[in-house]
């Protein structure tokens, strides 16, 4: 599919604390134009599980003090089901193909929009938006979270740490490193790097609560993100 592009859309953004419908609103008044444009064009939705997926994994860890960390995904899959149901229902005119909770499974892929949500343990929902892309011959990966660029380091913890306008594959996995920790924040898995790297896919790291900038990167005119691979 030539036309299509695959955003792997960060639970932090959909519900940092509670869901955030002003974001939300203003996201699909932004995607129903750019599809309405063109009907070829299509867009994959991989959904993360933001604040409820936190909020039921501590959970878990308080009653638990050694909270399986399979059972830790599975809260945080979970989560991401409601986040993509609630997406599908916003674009349900566009998307006539059920939530997919499974990449590898039975698609379709029948209306302009198809939403997805997480799989099963080990990695996030990053890794099941590469899955699908690799599926739908989807070269770019456009990474939406509330960071709006990778940085040479957590900026929180090293206040020396720099932002990044491009960065090639094999430094984007030093820096993230090679194993996959529930609720894990990092700008793209472990997991998913590894495979989008293999694929020789190109990942874009940006705010996506700037919706203009998302939708210039779509456009394909100057945006502020990172660029990998």
């Amino acid at each position: 599919m030539n036309n299509l592009a695959v955003i792997s859309l960060g639970g932090s953004i959909i519900a940092p604390d509670k869901v955030d419908t002003t974001f939300l609103k203003e996201l699909n008044e932004n995607l129903r134009a750019y599809l309405k444009k063109d009907k070829s064009r299509k867009i994959i939705l991989v959904c993360g599980g933001g604040a409820p997926a936190r909020v039921y994994q501590q959970a878990l860890r308080e009653i638990m003090a050694d909270a399986p960390s399979e059972e830790q995904d599975w809260l945080g899959i979970r989560a991401t089901h409601i986040n993509a149901q609630l997406v599908k229902a916003m674009f349900s005119d566009l998307c006539t193909d059920n939530i997919i909770t499974d990449p590898t499974g039975h698609i379709v892929f029948k209306g302009q929009v198809l939403v997805a949500a997480g799989w099963k343990p080990g990695f996030s929902t990053d890794n099941d938006a590469v899955i699908l892309a690799e599926r739908f011959q989807g070269k770019l990966i456009i990474n939406l979270s509330n960071i709006a660029k990778v940085y040479t380091d957590d900026p929180k913890q090293n206040p020396d740490a720099k932002p990044l306008d491009t960065i090639s594959w094999d430094e984007f996995k030093i820096l993230v490193g090679s194993t996959w920790v529930p609720g894990k924040n990092t700008p793209f898995d472990p997991i998913a790097s590894k495979r989008a790297a293999k694929l020789r896919m190109k990942v874009i790291c940006a705010d996506g609560r700037n919706v203009a900038n998302t939708m210039a990167i779509l456009n394909k005119e100057e945006f502020v993100g990172t660029v990998i691979g």
